[in-house]
């Protein structure tokens, strides 16, 4: 059995056919899912999918990229990580490639996530684009290695990989990892230990081959975790086992 380690099931994509989804899900053998939290204002529709759903989990968190919503607090989001089904905080991170300018702002409120996930004791989902210096610094700093967590949809060197996993992280691969042009990124996948690995969509994005530039959906993750079986010549089977423990052991599910 495969898991889904994030996607968007609220985002407008995919929650009007979520039944579906599900369906997908189960025929790709695809257990269970994290949504993944973008902003708090929409944070209640992604509790409320993993309250209804066995098979799907929440985290809580503000993504970099919004910049005009409310701020966050760490008291706000330690109380909102205290619902039994929410297992993360995040998405967080830092993102230098759609947003420029003074990105102080960005850099608080991701400092602001891991001072929370210390204190809650929950791991973090980090998105770092164009900004891996920082990202590494500021876990560094903020002792981000105390709550642990994952390296969501991961495109960055070998070496901030390392870094990451070195400050006890896990390295998730999505769709990209498929991609034809993603030659560096695969050479990356091939050295990540299996036993640092996640496999995800993204999902509604980022659709893997081959159904790229297609609406993504979690069951989709199969084409990764295949994907991360060919460039390690390994049994898809042991991908999958290898994958699904490490996110319960991480999301402790």
């Amino acid at each position: 059995m495969l898991v889904e380690s994030q996607c968007h099931l609220d985002f407008n994509e995919l929650a009007g056919q979520l039944d579906a989804v599900f369906d997908l899900m189960q025929a790709n053998q695809v257990e269970r899912a994290l949504c993944i939290s973008v902003t708090l204002e929409d944070f209640p529709r992604v509790r409320a999918l993993a309250e209804k759903h066995a098979h799907l989990h929440a985290s809580v968190g503000v993504h970099p990229d919004y910049e005009g919503v409310a701020a966050v607090e760490r008291a706000q989001l330690v109380a909102l990580a205290r619902h039994p089904r929410i297992v993360a905080i995040g998405e967080t991170g830092l993102d230098y490639f759609r947003l420029k300018g003074d990105l102080e702002w960005q850099r608080e409120r991701f400092r602001t996530h891991i001072r929370a996930a210390r204190e809650c004791g929950k791991p973090l989902v980090i998105h770092t684009r164009e900004a891996a210096a920082d990202t590494l610094r500021i876990m560094r700093e903020e002792g981000a290695g105390e709550a642990g967590g994952v390296m969501h949809c991961f495109t960055e060197s070998w070496e901030t990989a390392q870094a990451a996993m070195d400050l006890g992280f896990y390295i998730s691969f999505s769709g990209i990892v498929t991609f034809k042009n993603a030659k560096a990124l695969k050479e990356v996948a091939r050295q990540v230990p299996l036993e640092k690995m996640m496999v995800e969509t993204d999902a509604p994005f980022l659709a893997p081959v081959p159904h790229r530039g297609k609406v993504n959906q979690p069951g989709y993750v199969r084409h990764v975790a295949e994907e991360i079986a060919r460039l390690k010549g390994l049994p898809l089977d042991q991908v999958a086992c290898a994958t699904t423990y490490n996110f319960r052991r991480v999301f402790k599910v």
